[in-house]
């Protein structure tokens, strides 16, 4: 077992984009391993490679009891349905907030070994693999709040005890959303 620590808002990883992964090796998959052993000690429902430090387009997730997972180089197609629901974030420690998702995703990529997958979700695992392929974005779930939601947002986190770092500045995402993005 092999427990990180993950990066904190204010950290410039989770402001960049991270890198395709191209060599599917021993490295790759320590990283899964990494990622998994830390997400589910947190515990949360998902992790991405640049909470770790690691700006690779990597991350894990499991939404269903004993059933993580992990998806590489994800490619995203999005359902025009939209959920609202409260998100939170590990790298966003003790908050959630109101966030517009998709209702449905087809994900694909690549496992760890370098074979395509395709995932298929709605509601939870949906919003999951939006919010950590958003991390291999360098895109924050605060970065798609409405501007009074936002604004709530960051005054809590300003006021967070883990608060330490410059405010950073927000993003669009570069997928298409379908109207969902701010």
């Amino acid at each position: 077992m092999s427990i990180k620590d993950i990066r904190i808002f204010g950290d410039p990883v989770l402001t960049k984009r991270a890198d395709e992964v191209k060599e599917f090796d021993k490295e790759i998959r320590q990283l899964v391993q990494d990622l998994t052993d830390t997400m589910l000690d947190a515990p949360g429902v998902g992790l991405a490679a640049p909470q770790l430090g690691v700006a690779l387009r990597v991350f894990t997730y499991c939404v269903e009891e004993d059933q993580p997972g992990h998806l590489i180089n994800p490619v995203l197609t999005l359902s025009q349905d939209e959920q609202e629901g409260d998100e939170g974030c590990l790298s966003v420690p003790g908050l959630a907030f109101n966030t517009k998702r998709a209702f449905g995703v087809v994900a694909k990529g690549k496992n760890m070994y370098g074979e395509d997958i395709v995932i298929e979700g709605s509601e939870l695992l949906a919003r999951c693999i939006q919010h950590e392929t958003d991390h291999l974005d360098g895109i924050l779930f605060i970065d798609r709040l409405d501007t009074e939601t936002r604004k709530l947002a960051m005054k809590a986190i300003r006021e967070a005890e883990w608060f330490g770092m410059d405010k950073p500045t927000f993003k669009k995402s570069p997928h298409e959303t379908f109207g969902l993005s701010l």
